[in-house]
């Protein structure tokens, strides 16, 4: 397994060494319907086996149950200590599954990571982020807190979420940031105008999810297939939108039939093609999903191959936005 660093080492903190691919633990837990937790934790196990190091959850994938699950996988498995698990914290919902808000306030912060460190049963968390950025509390404030548990011994390193430009540079004042999670794929393009080019400035790496579009773009997906999860709210799922996307899907299952590789792979490995400094995370549940994904790194884009994808996939090609616009209004990554 080949590995990726984040962020850069300074007076403060160490950069870190990562595989260059990561296991994105979400869909264990929640939003894409019922998960297998036998298989769950056998995906687990064979992406450490295969040199995955990198390993992302958040504290309210499933109200906790994530972080479990992970705790389980890596109690039973021998390389357990390889694992660099990257935590989300700040996601406020409610026994209905509705969502309530975020919150960062230094006092709740200590109250998550408290929390997420006994569920994990880990003495530090690698990465910990603010799921959102919390328009409530300044985010020197949430950085301070985080950058005190640093000192604790509870946190490694700090890490970021779909925050806009203008937040990334406040943060790394505070204290040096590893990576900036954020949505980044052939179809979701936009960090590469602004936040980007503020992450390499500041020496901060991406850790890029949603790289096969939630598995729009992942080959496998077809319109009668139909969204019984949250992606029925997705805009580029939706009837108005879906016959546009998946014509798109069909111009790269041509390329990559040329490439002689899946749709998945070439996917991947164009997010990771995009510089040293990003490391793509797959949302596999599945251990053929794994393999396949695995698969990616062993995909080498020439320029010929990254000039067809361009012309065939331009910037801002995809029908509909990446979320809801119910939920675009609270990302300050979407701010202009």
């Amino acid at each position: 397994m080949d590995t990726r660093i984040l962020g850069k080492t300074t007076p403060q903190t160490s950069a870190l060494e990562v595989s260059a691919l990561g296991l994105g633990c979400m869909g264990m837990s929640d939003f894409y319907g019922p998960a297998d937790r036998d298989e769950s934790i056998a995906t687990i196990h064979a992406a450490l086996d295969a040199g995955v190091t990198l390993l992302d959850t958040g504290d309210f994938y499933g109200m906790g149950h994530n972080e479990m699950l992970i705790a389980e996988a890596l109690r039973s498995h021998s390389k357990r200590n390889i694992a660099q698990i990257s935590v989300k914290f700040g996601a406020l919902r409610g026994p209905d599954m509705a969502w309530n808000g975020y919150d960062s306030r230094p006092v709740a912060v200590k109250n998550f990571v408290a929390y997420s460190l006994k569920r994990l049963n880990v003495e530090a968390i690698d990465i910990y982020r603010p799921a959102r950025l919390d328009p409530n509390v300044p985010i020197e404030d949430t950085i301070g807190t985080i950058a005190d548990l640093i000192k604790a011994g509870h946190v490694k390193h700090i890490g970021l979420s779909e925050v806009g430009a203008d937040t990334i540079r406040r943060a790394a004042r505070v204290h040096p940031i590893a990576d900036l999670q954020i949505e980044y794929s052939l179809i979701s393009r936009g960090i590469e105008r602004d936040i980007l080019p503020t992450c390499r400035e500041l020496g901060i790496g991406i850790t890029a999810y949603g790289v096969l579009s939630r598995g729009l773009i992942s080959g496998h997906w077809t319109k009668g297939q139909g969204a019984q999860d949250f992606r029925s709210m997705s805009p580029r799922f939706s009837a108005a939108n879906i016959d546009h996307n998946l014509a798109l899907v069909e111009r790269l299952r041509a390329i990559a039939r040329e490439i002689g590789a899946s749709v998945a792979q070439v996917a991947i490995a164009w997010v990771a093609a995009r510089g040293t400094d990003i490391v793509p995370l797959v949302g596999a549940r599945r251990r053929d999903r794994l393999t396949e994904a695995l698969g990616a790194l062993d995909v080498k884009l020439t320029q010929a191959h990254l000039a067809a994808l361009e012309e065939a996939i331009p910037v801002d090609a995809a029908a509909g936005g990446r979320y809801p616009d119910s939920q675009l209004v609270h990302m300050d990554s979407e701010k202009t």
